[in-house]
């Protein structure tokens, strides 16, 4: 079954680090990705542009609105994602809670719904 781990952050901390952390950060997910590519469950993922790069488009009375950002407000932000194809929630689970993201922001673990 194939899982969404979506990782949210806090932008704003992500700009605070130094040269060295991030590379150290850089290369903590480099060494995930590999782990999951090499356990034959990774389907796909990317970093996401900050937040500030979004664009948010609705439809409300048959008219459209576009607005730059996002348009909820909150302290953390969706800043990348992996799918996984793994056997069941807890195998899910199990990956989100090595993710990086999982020791500095948060991990939401969502079943893909198969159109």
């Amino acid at each position: 079954m194939q899982y969404m781990l979506l990782i949210y952050g806090a932008e704003a901390a992500e700009q605070t680090l130094t040269e060295g952390q991030a590379a150290e950060m850089m290369g903590a997910y480099g060494a995930y990705s590999e782990a999951l590519r090499k356990a034959g469950v990774m389907v796909g993922g990317e970093r996401l542009k900050p937040v500030s790069a979004a664009t948010t488009v609705r439809v409300k009375g048959g008219k459209t609105e576009v607005l730059n950002g996002p348009y909820a407000e909150t302290r953390e932000q969706l800043g990348g994602y992996y799918v996984i194809d793994v056997p069941d929630l807890d195998a899910a689970l199990s990956w989100a809670a090595r993710c990086p993201g999982a020791t500095h922001g948060t991990m939401e673990v969502r079943p893909v719904w198969a159109m």
